[in-house]
């Protein structure tokens, strides 16, 4: 394929030692050669392919010299986007990465849309859809084990799995296909069936095996909504700056500090939490508090585990067994904190309402029982360890919609089959759940879906 020259600053904005602008296409090395300047005089087109250039840039319209820059050089096919790149390193600033890159954009190159670059890796067949999303879960990665998830997903090792998937329902399509082209014979059909049978069970097995997998990979992608509950001043902003190890909240003794949600990211043991403080539910006649502890409520609905933190200090209120009961069928961890006072609470009564919910005592002012809290999150969601790393993990909400409603059309072949159905209508099934898998990695989708999913990408990818 054939495309105009795109061009975008690649590396974030602001102050920094060097900023990226970043060029594909075409004309990419010819638009560069019109503005660099090196000391030998040697032209780009006329070096060899990854190598990193000094000079100048200079604006051809006024000979003035724009920026002292480093110039990496990639010819097509061997780059990210099997187009002609140049990277363009000058100076971190917004002054100069500007200057620099409105540069190249008045000497014919075009604005990038966001994730254009890997769009075009994409389309010219370097990575498939399912590697060009982990592309984006890489760089949005909050833990080691989300960015190994990610970078098993961007070496291809879930589009081989879906490949070779796919591979055994093309054998048992072209099976049925013979069966259809030579129905004289009846061996052909009493080979096909069992065929079928054989491949479709190994399909649907694999398929189940990805989905076992998706709860925790997609915890690992897009972090566990975690939200901290109880009545005003029993230790939940403790609790938040103690996990997060920094001061994000105000503790103070005053009841309803907390007026509004605050949201920080944290990794316990490989796990990727998004901690939610909420303003501590009660009934109050602060306006200001009474919509924080609104949003609280909404906020509770949405969430995958709620920490329910009760004052050990202090006898268990009405308040608190409402708590209890709002938080009903959800995983919940109970926290105790303040166990460094003497105990007031009664532990039998936490006990019954907690059920099948784990119990964790803390003082959080003496940094006492977080290792438990962690441990007990982990034991949770991950029956206290992540999945050994050669477990292909399907992270991608996109994806795992894609595996059920696959897996319902091979249950729907293998269905029937095994009630001797004709095999012209067992393939019909059979040809969806291959479709459905190549939309997966992109061999089946839409351009609509393809142009939505490269939009959510941040400029210059």
């Amino acid at each position: 394929m054939h495309f105009d020259t795109i061009a975008a600053i690649s590396t974030p904005m602001g102050e920094g030692a060097i900023a990226i602008v970043r060029l594909s296409g075409d004309e990419a090395v010819q638009i560069a050669d019109r503005v660099f300047r090196s000391p030998g005089g040697k032209k780009l087109a006329e070096a060899m392919s990854h190598t990193i250039h000094y000079g100048h840039l200079i604006d051809p319209a006024s000979d003035e010299t724009v920026e002292e820059v480093m110039v990496s050089l990639m010819k097509a096919p061997k780059t990210f986007t099997r187009e002609d790149v140049v990277e363009v390193n000058c100076h971190g600033g917004i002054v100069a990465v500007n200057r620099v890159l409105a540069l190249v954009l008045k000497e014919g190159a075009r604005l990038a849309e966001p994730g254009e670059f890997t769009k075009r890796a994409f389309l010219n067949g370097r990575i498939d859809l399912s590697q060009s999303e982990a592309v984006m879960d890489l760089i949005r990665a909050k833990t080691d084990r989300a960015m190994n998830v990610a970078l098993n997903q961007m070496e291809g090792k879930l589009s081989r799995l879906i490949g070779e998937l796919r591979q055994a329902l093309i054998e048992t399509l072209a099976q049925v296909e013979v069966n259809i082209d030579y129905p004289e014979y009846d061996d052909v059909e009493e080979m096909t069936i069992p065929h079928m049978i054989e491949n479709c069970t190994w399909v649907k097995s694999e398929i189940e095996k990805l989905l076992k997998t998706s709860s925790q990979g997609k915890i690992l992608r897009e972090g566990l909504s975690t939200v901290i509950i109880g009545r005003p001043n029993v230790g939940k902003s403790s609790l938040l700056n103690s996990l997060v190890q920094e001061n994000k909240a105000i503790v103070t003794d005053i009841a309803g500090t907390t007026r509004d949600i605050i949201e920080e990211y944290v990794n316990v043991r490989g796990v990727p939490l998004r901690l939610v403080d909420t303003a501590g539910i009660r009934e109050t006649e602060d306006i200001v508090e009474r919509i924080g502890v609104e949003r609280s409520r909404q906020v509770l609905k949405e969430a995958d585990l709620i920490l329910l933190v009760l004052n050990n200090a202090e006898a268990l209120t009405v308040e608190d067994e409402r708590l209890f009961e709002a938080v009903a069928g959800m995983d919940t961890i109970v926290v105790i904190n303040k166990t460094d006072l003497p105990q007031k609470i009664d532990m039998a009564a936490v006990n019954k309402l907690a059920g099948e919910g784990q119990v964790v005592s803390t003082s959080l002012l003496q940094d006492e029982g977080i290792d438990e809290l962690e441990k007990a999150i982990a034991d949770l969601f991950f029956e206290g360890t992540i999945e050994a790393e050669d477990l292909t993990y399907v992270s991608n909400a996109r994806h795992i919609a894609l595996l059920h409603k696959a897996h319902a059309t091979i249950e729907d072949a293998l269905g029937a089959a095994e009630a001797d159905v004709p095999v012209d209508m067992i393939q019909i099934d059979v040809t969806r759940t291959w479709e459905i898998l190549g939309e997966i990695v992109g061999d089946t989708v839409q351009d609509g879906l393809i142009n939505q999913l490269f939009s959510q990408f941040c400029l210059g990818k």
